[in-house]
């Protein structure tokens, strides 16, 4: 068994075992002790939005992420390097300069976790587009339950990003994910949900709910199974029915509780 030496990375954190990735090393290109993001999800892990945020910025260098990726153990099972972390991560201005930088030293596929929120704009969907994997969130229908289950920075709009998501599938050349969360406030639209979800055409529809510990309780394994069968002739997977794996983390336990998990 490999001995795995826990360190205070700043910028990458993990590998932790994500039920959409396997063995995800994350990358936080925001990395600062509060969460900054676009949206105050109701059912976030990482709690309440203190900072708002719709301009992007560079909050951490290339450079910086890269030095830590050579402290990295030899034959440290990967399956993903994951950009995620505490916030949005197209926040970050130089997202595709550091996916771009990420692959000159290591050869795992790149994966990008997004709230959907900026992904209108056409800088942000080139960028997207730099990473073989995108999970995009889609938690609505409709700017009423946007609102309600994502709690978005003024002037997103729910047009906007259903826009900007069919856009990027079109033109995308990798895998696309879209992640649904379903919790009591969302639930009796899983109809509405999955119909703007399945025209979109993404390559999977990855069906969530809260099982991490936050303020919004989970739906029961056996709801989430009925609002699956709504999504008849799509490629659906629900995270009670993902494979448990157990991976053991080269970052210490203050670097995973600031970074979250994917």
């Amino acid at each position: 068994m490999m001995h795995i030496r826990h360190k205070a990375y700043q910028y990458i954190y993990g590998p932790v075992p994500s039920w959409r990735l396997g063995s995800s090393l994350g990358i936080d290109l925001l990395s600062e002790k509060t969460k900054i993001c676009t949206f105050d999800c109701i059912y976030c892990q990482l709690g309440m939005t203190k900072t708002y945020s719709k301009t992007r910025s560079v909050y951490v260098h290339a450079g910086d992420v890269l030095k830590e990726l050579r402290l990295l153990p030899p034959n440290l099972p990967i399956d993903f390097i994951t950009f995620s972390g505490r916030g949005e991560p197209t926040l970050a201005s130089n997202l595709g300069i550091a996916i771009k930088a990420v692959r000159t030293v290591r050869p795992e596929p790149i994966a990008i976790i997004t709230n959907s929120s900026l992904v209108d704009r056409a800088s942000v969907r080139e960028e997207l587009s730099l990473a073989d994997f995108v999970i995009a969130k889609l938690d609505a229908f409709s700017d009423e339950t946007f609102k309600t289950m994502n709690r978005p920075a003024n002037a997103i709009r729910f047009d906007k990003v259903l826009r900007g998501l069919h856009q990027f599938k079109v033109n995308f050349n990798g895998k696309l994910a879209l992640q649904i969360m379903f919790t009591e406030e969302n639930r009796e639209y899983a109809r509405q949900i999955s119909s703007i979800a399945c025209e979109i055409g993404p390559d999977e529809i990855q069906l969530n709910t809260p099982l991490r510990p936050c303020s919004t309780p989970p739906l029961a394994e056996d709801e989430l199974s009925h609002i699956k069968s709504l999504f008849a002739g799509c490629n659906v997977i629900t995270v009670y029915e993902s494979n448990k794996i157990h991976v053991e983390p080269i970052s210490n336990a203050d670097t995973l509780r600031r970074r979250g998990k994917t």
